[in-house]
Formats: structure tokens, sequence, C-alpha cells
């Protein structure tokens, strides 16, 4: 669930940056920064519930889930990240 949060997070803030931001300051169309702001900060709130859920059911540092939250605020690193999240879900499910 939490890498499911963590991508769909991820492609709304691509989405909100390379696209609706284009569109309010570029085209005059601020409706569309509205439109994937809302759903981008209510996708970030579903990424924040889902990384406590799995800190606390995978017993993950408070480090781990620093750079997690970190990792977020920053366009692409998510899908870096992807690949390392995977592989600790399936050191988990051990």
């Amino acid at each position: 669930m939490f890498r499911w949060a963590a991508l769909a997070e991820a492609v709304s803030y691509l989405l909100l940056l390379g696209i609706a931001m284009p569109l309010k300051y570029v085209w005059g169309m601020p409706m569309a920064v509205k439109i994937a702001g809302s759903i981008h900060g209510g996708l970030f709130v579903t990424f924040c519930a889902a990384l406590g859920l799995a800190m606390q059911k995978a017993a993950w540092p408070l480090t781990r889930a620093a750079m997690l939250f970190l990792a977020s605020l920053l366009p692409l690193v998510p899908f870096w990240l992807d690949a390392r999240v995977k592989a600790w879900a399936e050191d988990d499910a051990r």
C-alpha cells in the first residue's frame, strides 16, 4: 500500500509542476493548479498516513521514514527510491 501511495503522490506532483503550473503561469489558466493542487494535496496526506502505517507495521526506523518523507518533496526521487522500498517490503515479508 505504501508504494502505491508514494507513486501516486509522485505522479501527481509531476503533473502539478509539469502541466498545471505552466497552464497557470504561461496560458493564464489558474483552475489547473486548483484542481491538480487539490488532488496532489489529498494524495500527499494519503502518502503521509501510509508512511506512518508502514513505520508501525514494518518497524521502520525514523531515519528511513524521514528519508522517504524528504524524498517526496523532490520531483523524480520517489521513482528512484521505489526499488529500494520494494526490497524493504520483501525483507519485511520474510
